[in-house]
């Protein structure tokens, strides 16, 4: 068993930046034909741009995984997929009695309902293939109680529940289904400061790095992890365990 994905064609939302450009620059260097998703197509040219420099394939498709349609035209223009990571989100965090109606809808468009009707349109055809892995990116928040992210939180758990779900729904036709939850990672979804904020309450004492968290998914994706399916796998320091 190894990693190598060559012939293998990997869709990864929210791959502009981040844990989701990390994903995809690592799963090109595996040797899947990559398929990078996302809302900006400067930032997306320059991911592609990235992996073609190191020698790997890749292709940018702009889509808002937020929007049904633009999930309709995404699945129209890039055909069967054997990988899928459905890793764009969006985060918000506040106290929960500031929490617009609006933002509350936007985290369940993007977080729960973009990833499910994704798995709806490629998990039959990797079904019908007899072969697939999708790895969904969730967030310690799904697991641990954070003031702030009760929204955001729910959401996360709610992936990590259709995770198990979709599990027994596709692996008995050879379509593995799991989750990877990172704890705080070195993103743009705060400032440096703000995230190392968080290393003291986590044993390994401090952040990740994006390409820490994209090493587990792309282990999930080849056949080194060909015997893990419905499972959720923390990337977050050690938060969960304390």
């Amino acid at each position: 068993m190894n990693e190598d994905l060559s012939g293998r064609t990997a869709l990864v939302t929210g791959a502009t930046s981040g844990i989701g450009r990390a994903v995809a620059v690592r799963l090109a260097a595996a040797g899947a034909d990559v398929i990078a998703v996302g809302r900006s197509h400067e930032r997306g040219e320059d991911v592609v741009a990235e992996i073609a420099d190191a020698g790997g394939s890749a292709r940018f498709v702009a889509a808002d995984v937020s929007d049904p349609d633009g999930i309709r035209a995404l699945v129209e223009a890039v055909g069967a997929v054997d990988v899928l990571v459905n890793n764009a989100g969006l985060a918000l965090w506040g106290p929960t009695e500031a929490l617009a109606v609006e933002d509350f809808d936007a985290l369940f468009a993007t977080n729960v309902r973009g990833p499910y009707f994704l798995v709806a349109a490629f998990a039959p055809g990797m079904a019908e293939r007899g072969e697939g892995s999708i790895v969904n990116i969730g967030s310690m928040a799904g697991s641990v109680g954070l003031p702030g992210s009760a929204a955001y939180g729910a959401t996360k758990a709610a992936l990590e529940s259709m995770t198990r779900a979709w599990a027994t729904e596709y692996s008995p036709r050879g379509v593995r289904v799991n989750s990877v939850a990172p704890g705080p990672t070195y993103t743009a979804a705060g400032t440096r400061e703000e995230l190392e904020a968080w290393a003291p309450s986590l044993p390994l004492n401090r952040v990740a790095d994006p390409r820490e968290i994209a090493e587990l998914v792309v282990f999930l994706a080849s056949a080194r992890g060909s015997f893990a399916t419905g499972g959720t796998f923390p990337v977050d320091g050690g938060r969960t365990a304390v």
